[in-house]
């Protein structure tokens, strides 16, 4: 696996060269340099003064720019090691702003099983804006190869997908790009920097929902871009600035909160996780359990190549929708609902809430099943959670 003190790029004193946990509290914006202050204030403002309009100064909108906004963006741009940080309003935002760096007639090649919410932007609002995009399977270099097309400006990948959990290999396919002269852009969600630093393996732009993981509790809502290059930071503001897709200060503030605990929580998640995939594995009426820490888990060796760890996602197929939906009803320990990543256990049925935006047929031909459920591990004692999970089968089953 890689080296979790792997130095980042960003030029922000010299935090950058700590490790990745010291990073997380120490990232250049954690005292106020005129109070003293441990945390960065919410500068509450919408507009500034301008003391002299010959010598403008770095604020004067908060659409435009914030100092709140401006510490979580450093802050970012700082983990993932890239030039320049983008926080937004979503997770959909900011995949959306990436995706306005590309015009009309332009093609885009995506991971097959891609997230529900970005598929629906691809399939539904950006075709009106002539860009299209073909799903394929990034497993199979020979069928992102076959996928080019004169038009092709963009590659967007996840990986581990959500929720079959593919893998993909970063560096095979950012070289490939490269070559072709594409922009790569990865959702980074599921394995945050903690886990996983792809600008490192050649890609453009990394996008999270930062409501998930980095979040961490289940509070805030919002979206983080970076990007490897001065000259896509440019073209991103831009973009950001725009679109006016911005996320709040107070939100802001709540996200870097979250985001100090990031390596504590993912440790926790991620144990417990693997005694959770572990468990289903050998489970008699679980059909089918997809994790990257199993040893049995496709393409895990690449998967071990470009991130430290599995994380905190198990997805598994409980054979029917019926069982699935009865299987629902019966736990008690996780939430039944949309997201992940967060202090709780949250479990999702992918057909009915994540993917509800995917064609069944589609679906189908991508592994998510009717029978297939999104399990985001908690940090509850694993103990309970597989009590409570094997009560709910069994009594699924009655």
């Amino acid at each position: 696996m890689a080296d979790k003190t792997t130095q980042g790029t960003h030029p922000n004193d010299h935090h950058k060269d700590r490790a990745f946990a010291t990073k997380l509290i120490h990232f250049g914006g954690e005292i106020d340099r005129t109070t003293g202050a441990s945390s960065v204030p919410i500068f509450q403002a919408s507009t500034f003064h301008q003391f002299s309009l010959d010598e403008p100064q770095e604020y004067d909108y908060s659409r435009s720019g914030n100092p709140t906004r401006q510490a979580l963006e450093d802050y970012i741009a700082l983990l993932e090691g890239g030039k320049r940080g983008f926080a937004f309003a979503s997770g959909m935002a900011a995949i959306s702003g990436a995706f306005m760096l590309l015009s009309a007639g332009d093609h885009v090649i995506c991971t097959e099983d891609v997230y529900g919410g970005t598929y629906r932007l691809l399939t539904s609002i950006l075709t009106r804006m002539n860009i299209e995009t073909t799903f394929v399977d990034m497993t199979d270099l020979d069928r992102v190869k076959a996928a080019l097309k004169p038009n092709t400006k963009a590659v967007f990948l996840e990986t581990p997908s959500n929720p079959t959990l593919k893998i993909t290999d970063i560096a095979e396919i950012a070289s490939w790009a490269k070559e072709h002269g594409l922009l790569t852009m990865l959702d980074n969600t599921f394995m945050t920097p903690y886990h996983q630093r792809p600008i490192e393996y050649g890609i453009d732009i990394v996008l999270h929902s930062a409501t998930k993981f980095l979040g961490g509790h289940s509070d805030v809502t919002a979206g983080l871009a970076v990007a490897a290059n001065e000259s896509l930071g440019r073209r991103l503001k831009q973009i950001q600035n725009g679109l006016g897709t911005i996320l709040g200060v107070q939100d802001s503030w709540l996200l870097m909160r979250g985001m100090k605990t990031l390596k504590a929580r993912m440790e926790a998640h991620e144990q417990s996780a693997r005694q959770l995939a572990a468990w289903l594995a050998a489970h008699p009426s679980i059909e089918a359990v997809y994790y990257p820490g199993l040893p049995n888990h496709p393409r895990r060796d690449i998967h071990e190549k470009q991130s430290l760890g599995y994380g905190a996602v198990v997805s598994f197929d409980t054979g029917s929708g019926e069982r699935t939906k009865r299987l629902l009803s019966k736990v008690r320990i996780p939430l039944v609902a949309v997201s992940l990543g967060a202090v709780e256990s949250i479990l999702s049925y992918p057909a009915m809430m994540s993917h509800a935006a995917m064609p069944r047929e589609v679906r189908l031909e991508r592994g998510i099943t009717d029978g297939l459920v999104r399990y985001s591990v908690g940090l509850e004692d694993i103990a309970d959670i597989i009590d409570d999970l094997e009560q709910a089968l069994a009594d699924s089953d009655r």
